[in-house]
């Protein structure tokens, strides 16, 4: 792997602005990147800072040029491309998706690089490869790196089962572990699975089936079956689970916001050792029968504080589909909100309870 790539940045002078004063800032990319990379086919690229930013951007050989009113956003305009060079030495191929989140990661102001969260690989498979792509994902990863049991709790799209998902399966290729289990609870509008037709296994393999489409994301058809045929990976629902000790296996939960507090403890004493275990669900998507409590709701109030047990809340901010489903999260949270304030208001109950 290529060293890191330092980006020549002058500081911004100090003088304070007056009216009509513009700040600039040259950042030098080093010639051995070709500035299409950087800046995309066509300044496709450059065109999704520029719209992020109230700065003009002007590029001249490997020069960029960046001109503020505001010498803060001229700053932040070239931090945003050495950040973007870093990733490019480090292999990453720059698009559009990964752009705007080094803008809103640097615009949020914490103290990660985006080139430190962006540049960390998990499974490659067929050119592509899992990542974290969000502060919070990576946070979420480094939880399960560091802990027996870790919590993924967050809206859909954080990738927070997917990314549990690729951390057993790079623990499965290391050596860490000799065997993925993944299981979920087989729940649906009460559990009641009866009226389907076929078997039991016919009836409870569509809640598994999203399990196994993100196994074939990981890995070659090939390669998946013979670790299921060898049990290697086992897919499963959550109730054949009862009565096992789990050794040295990496084990993923998933939709863990429908069991209930007997299941999951059920689960969680099933852990073994040299396991791990990482639980992920959605308290917003309860589809308990009503009356039924969530044991992801409350399994928090339980554990909190217990040496080798984490929890990793991922957020809106944290969802990496299409970001219409990222503005469909965030209206959802706020309603939530709203309705929780006029129901506290009046003296009564939620408006939902488990089941909502």
């Amino acid at each position: 792997m290529a060293s890191t790539t330092e980006v020549s940045v002058p500081a911004v002078d100090d003088e304070p602005a007056t009216p009509g004063t513009v700040s600039s800032v040259k950042v030098l990319v080093p010639g051995e990147y070709a500035m299409v990379s950087l800046l995309g086919t066509r300044d496709e690229l450059l065109k999704v800072v520029e719209n992020a930013l109230d700065a003009a951007i002007h590029v001249r050989g490997n020069e960029i040029t960046i001109s503020a009113s505001d010498a803060a956003e001229a700053e932040h305009a070239a931090r945003i491309f050495e950040e973007l060079v870093i990733l490019l030495d480090r292999g990453q191929t720059i698009d559009r998706p990964m752009v705007r989140q080094v803008v809103r990661m640097l615009r949020a102001d914490r103290q990660e690089r985006p080139s430190e969260v962006l540049s960390e690989a998990l499974v490659s498979h067929r050119g592509r490869t899992i990542r974290p792509k969000t502060l919070g994902q990576k946070q979420y990863l480094d939880a399960v790196r560091a802990n027996t049991v870790t919590f993924g709790i967050g809206p859909a799209g954080t990738g927070k089962t997917y990314l549990a998902m690729g951390a057993a399966v790079q623990a499965l290729r290391a050596k860490e572990v000799t065997r993925l289990i993944l299981t979920r609870p087989a729940v649906e509008a009460g559990e009641r699975l009866g009226f389907l037709p076929g078997t039991l296994h016919e009836k409870i393999d569509p809640y598994l089936k999203p399990l196994y489409d993100a196994l074939h994301d990981m890995m070659e058809v090939e390669e998946l079956i013979e670790h299921l045929d060898r049990g290697t990976i086992e897919v499963a629902p959550l109730a054949y689970m009862r009565g096992r000790t789990l050794n040295d296996a990496f084990i993923v939960l998933d939709e863990a916001q429908n069991t209930t507090p007997e299941q999951m403890k059920m689960f969680l004493t099933r852990i073994g050792f040299n396991s791990k275990a990482v639980v992920t669900g959605d308290v917003s998507q309860v589809d308990l029968p009503s009356g039924k409590r969530s044991g992801l709701k409350v399994v928090r109030d339980i554990l909190d504080g217990i040496d080798g047990v984490a929890f990793a809340v991922l957020e809106a901010g944290d969802v990496v589909r299409h970001h219409i489903v990222q503005r469909i999260v965030e209206a959802y949270e706020a309603w939530d909100e709203a309705q929780e304030d006029d129901a506290g208001g009046s003296g009564g109950p939620g408006p939902s309870g488990d089941g909502a």
